[in-house]
């Protein structure tokens, strides 16, 4: 059977999980967590990484860093995956979901302004598949309006556009480490702050509320409860697990981007044919071979594939149902505009298999098996 997907593991998670617990230090901003914290700022440039324990709680945190309140409108494609609205809507916020670009599968930047109202409070660009969104149009429109930027950039570590970090361009970045992605801690994330200022606020929320970091510094006495926050932070034994792989990231992002050419090179033909297509990179972005994905003629010649697929024990998997047409996203949020490209693209993408050491000959075989499905 070949996989979807299998979390990556490089060989020395077991022993920093080891050496965390042996620390007698796994709760929270031990040794491993900072190791990590600063990889991430190292690598992205970001003024202050903090992990938290998933990319869901670091769209969280962001919202509350931007002060998201009753009745505030923020504007996002409806392709992505719920948390990135729930972030927003436990605030009290109003989504406004905009269409997609269907050569990237990213929020249309030309369509933001015009879903702008005095409501808005922020625009949430998504990165999908680590591909970035056009982000000087984006903070463009933030700057002109006023606006909050968060890049959710779950997908998008080790991912760049004109050459800055993805998750480091907008006012907050939001990565995720979910045993699906390139980099992973089982479950895990990390919020990017880019605005020096509000790394204090940052670092209260992220501490349930009290300034108990400014404590550990030595910069208070004692620490105290002095706004409103949670629990973000993860063990240190998940940090452990991470910092491994953050170590031979650069591998995994070679060893990742050997796979997904092997696919494209391989797929050629049939999108030369026309009856595939294969994933559009702008030239200003690096993407990071979080996915390959295809997309088929329509909805039923999926079903189809993929059934043709698990036939040959290969498993592939559609992705994100967009969120407008969902039960929760009809009552929290609207769509503006006209859904061009949203439904009918989502309903046309099909994900292959894609993990870091993916063999060449389970990859061949996938390669064989789509042939096969279009040229029975």
């Amino acid at each position: 059977m070949i996989r979807f997907n299998v979390p990556p593991y490089v060989g020395k998670e077991t022993e920093y999980m080891k050496a965390a617990i042996d620390s007698h230090k796994i709760c929270g901003d031990g040794e491993f967590t900072k190791r990590c914290n600063a990889w991430i700022e190292e690598h992205t440039g970001t003024a202050k990484a903090l992990l938290t324990t998933s990319g869901t709680q670091a769209l969280e945190m962001a919202a509350l860093l931007s002060d998201i309140q009753p009745g505030d409108e923020v504007i996002l494609p409806s392709y992505t995956f719920v948390s990135t609205a729930n972030a927003f809507v436990l605030r009290g916020a109003k989504l406004v979901f905009v269409d997609i670009r269907p050569d990237t599968m990213n929020i249309d930047e030309k369509l933001i302004e015009d879903a702008i109202t005095d409501k808005t409070r922020a625009i949430v660009p998504v990165h999908y598949a680590g591909v970035g969104c056009e982000m000087d149009t984006i903070m463009d429109i933030a700057k002109r309006h006023n606006l909050v930027v968060v890049e959710d950039a779950a997908q998008g570590v080790n991912a760049f556009y004109k050459g800055r970090a993805l998750g480091s361009i907008g006012d907050y970045g939001c990565f995720s480490f979910h045993e699906t992605k390139n980099y992973s801690m089982g479950e895990g994330g990390a919020i990017l702050i880019n605005r020096p200022e509000q790394i204090e606020d940052a670092e209260i929320i992220r501490e349930k509320g009290t300034d108990r970091s400014r404590f550990f510094r030595g910069q208070v006495d004692k620490y105290t409860w002095v706004n409103i926050g949670s629990s973000f932070l993860p063990s240190d034994i998940n940090a452990a697990y991470l910092m491994a792989q953050l170590e031979m990231a650069d591998e995994i992002n070679e060893n990742r981007l050997q796979s997904w050419t092997r696919y494209n090179e391989g797929l050629q033909d049939l999108a030369q044919e026309g009856v595939i297509e294969l994933p559009y990179i702008p030239e200003e972005c690096t993407h990071n071979a979080h996915m390959f994905y295809i997309k088929t003629k329509d909805m039923e010649e999926r079903k189809a594939l993929i059934s043709y697929l698990k036939e040959r024990d290969i498993a592939a998997v559609f992705h994100y149902v967009p969120l407008h047409s969902a039960p929760a996203g009809l009552r929290f949020g609207r769509f503006h505009g006209e859904d061009r490209y949203t439904t009918k693209e989502s309903e046309r993408l099909l994900r292959l298999p894609m993990y870091y050491n993916l063999s060449e000959s389970d990859q061949q075989k996938v390669i064989d098996a789509v042939h096969g499905f279009y040229h029975k």
